[in-house]
């Protein structure tokens, strides 16, 4: 007669088991990956034209893993100074706030008349600061009503899978599960009356981790001509006006 077969002792379980979770764990590792992609002009094969500064996000439609929460946060600054704004080009989760500090000697009046968020942060002087909160999606082109060479944007989304593109043209997102997802770009050439942001459907997978050739206008000194915030061609400076004078 056989004798009854006896259970596995637990100690010689735990090995199986680590090896299992490990298994499971290496699984979901593999399950993500950095995508890259590389920025190039619409119809420039060999061109030495500088390629615009390009950012590009994904919205999620249908993945394999989990998605880090996009939360509103605050510590965000873009600062007035040398009549410019840094950062040019600034990516920020939905419902953030972004100070407006000014850094120079003298006044500015930030605003936002376009598509995005609309704002008119008003006359303030040296050391003074103004915050926006940012809770629209969107593009919001950002001026100074006193120089009209001072330009920043600020781009609203819901994902925190995005990437800005290098002077090189070359854009990488780091861990991005594998699955479906919406490209979205935006580049420098665009225009402030253009709200339209083009998209694209993609899937990102152990066999295919690339964003591959994103395209964009060539840059055009134009697009990005604008008026101040009344709709008026900018005032030529006057050295008597205060808002002008270098304050001490």
């Amino acid at each position: 007669m056989q004798a009854p077969l006896r259970p596995e002792p637990i100690a010689c379980r735990v090995p199986l088991l680590l090896l299992l979770v490990s298994c499971v764990s290496l699984g979901a590792a593999r399950a993500q990956t950095t995508v890259r992609g590389r920025i190039e002009l619409e119809g420039a094969r060999h061109s030495r034209k500088a390629v615009p500064t390009t950012v590009v996000w994904l919205t999620p439609l249908n993945v394999t893993g989990a998605v880090p929460k996009t939360d509103p946060a605050t510590g965000f600054r873009l600062v007035q100074k040398n009549k410019s704004f840094d950062p040019h080009i600034l990516v920020v989760p939905v419902g953030s706030v972004v100070e407006f500090p000014n850094h120079d000697p003298f006044f500015h009046n930030v605003f936002s008349l376009f598509e995005g968020k609309r704002f008119d942060l008003g006359l303030y002087e040296a050391g003074g600061t103004r915050m926006v909160h940012f809770d629209r999606l969107g593009v919001s082109y950002i001026f100074c009503n006193i120089h009209p060479e001072m330009s920043a944007v600020v781009i609203t989304v819901t994902t925190p899978l995005y990437g800005i593109s290098n002077p090189a043209g070359q854009v990488s997102i780091s861990d991005v599960p594998f699955g479906r997802y919406t490209l979205h770009t935006w580049s420098e050439e665009g225009s402030p009356e253009t709200s339209e942001i083009p998209s694209r459907e993609i899937t990102i997978s152990e066999d295919a981790p690339s964003l591959g050739v994103i395209k964009v206008a060539a840059p055009n000194a134009q697009t990005l001509a604008h008026k101040n915030k009344y709709g008026r061609d900018y005032d030529e400076p006057t050295p008597n006006n205060p808002v002008y004078r270098q304050q001490r």
